[in-house]
């Protein structure tokens, strides 16, 4: 197999030389984005320590280190789907990876979605069923859809010795979303109601951590009209959004749980008006078997051309 590192010199001086601009430069360009919920208050930003990322890892690397940690992926799943870089990382460097499906010359999609999984890093399930249906995505896309998939938008929680739900800075990514009520609610409600659970911390303010920031940016970007986010160990389908919900996929049953301040359901469900489906697997450390991720799979296809036609 040959090393990338070893023919890609200059992507990673690149990726050197751009580093300042990640960590400094791109929470204040995100102001200038014309969706008022996707402001970063720089006053505060200024206040709260900066890590540099002195060392960015390879997608090899990346492969490497998810084969050491899952037991349902190895390196060459990891590698043979031939992810992309984007232009985020982790404040571990290691990238913030993608794969995508895109359009194809033979019929127009019905519309566009994001699939993401990982934004806790302890539910190894919603990581590693990313890789299966990937695989299934590169035997079946049919141009029905446009897929963007994000496998670990949580790195740095999964690959720590002991994987955590918070990234390395020890914020729950998935309380600093930007929603309507951060400001007024998300500390609040983490001391109040959590009694400052650490892994409930929603940051010192919305979009203060780089794995957010990059996915706020790519919901923007890429305009999707249904996220997918894979989660573990509930056992049902949660959702947010004004079209109708899936009432089940496979085995999983709807069954809402509200939403929380700074939530991505909150956020882009409630705010943006993208309709997010939440799937939590049934274990955070056990893989559905093969027949429950096909029998999830049909569902989730049927939902989506069922309702995404309607949106338009």
């Amino acid at each position: 197999m040959i090393d990338t590192k070893l023919i890609l010199p200059m992507h990673y001086f690149f990726n050197r030389l751009t580093l300042c601009f990640i960590s400094f430069l791109y929470p204040i360009l995100t102001t200038a984005h014309t969706h008022p919920l996707h402001t970063i208050n720089t006053e505060k930003a200024a206040k709260i320590p900066i890590q540099t990322i002195l060392n960015t890892k390879s997608i090899s690397d990346f492969c490497r280190d998810i084969g050491n940690k899952l037991g349902s992926v190895d390196r060459y799943d990891c590698n043979k789907q031939e992810l992309r870089y984007s232009d985020g990382y982790s404040l571990q460097g290691y990238p913030l990876v993608y794969k995508e499906y895109p359009p194809l010359k033979s019929r127009q999609p019905l519309g566009k979605v994001l699939l993401m999984g990982g934004i806790h890093g302890d539910e190894y399930s919603a990581i590693s069923i990313m890789f299966r249906l990937m695989e299934k995505l590169n035997q079946y896309h049919s141009g029905l859809f446009h897929w963007k998939v994000i496998p670990n938008l949580n790195p740095d929680g999964l690959l720590q010795n002991k994987s955590q739900r918070q990234n390395h800075r020890g914020v729950d990514l998935n309380r600093n979303f930007p929603s309507a009520n951060w400001d007024a609610l998300a500390l609040k409600y983490w001391k109040e109601k959590t009694y400052k659970n650490p892994r409930r911390y929603p940051g010192p303010f919305a979009l203060s951590e780089p794995e957010t920031i990059w996915f706020s940016k790519v919901i923007e970007d890429f305009s999707p009209d249904v996220i997918i986010a894979v989660h573990a160990p509930h056992r049902l389908v949660d959702f947010d959004g004004s079209i109708n919900a899936p009432k089940k996929l496979g085995k999983l049953q709807l069954r809402l749980l509200g939403t929380y301040p700074g939530s991505l359901g909150n956020y882009a469900g409630v705010d943006l008006d993208i309709p997010v489906v939440t799937v939590e697997l049934a274990s955070a450390g056990i893989m559905p078997s093969e027949s429950d991720i096909s029998g999830m799979w049909i569902d989730i296809v049927r939902w989506l051309r069922q309702e995404i036609p309607k949106m338009n």
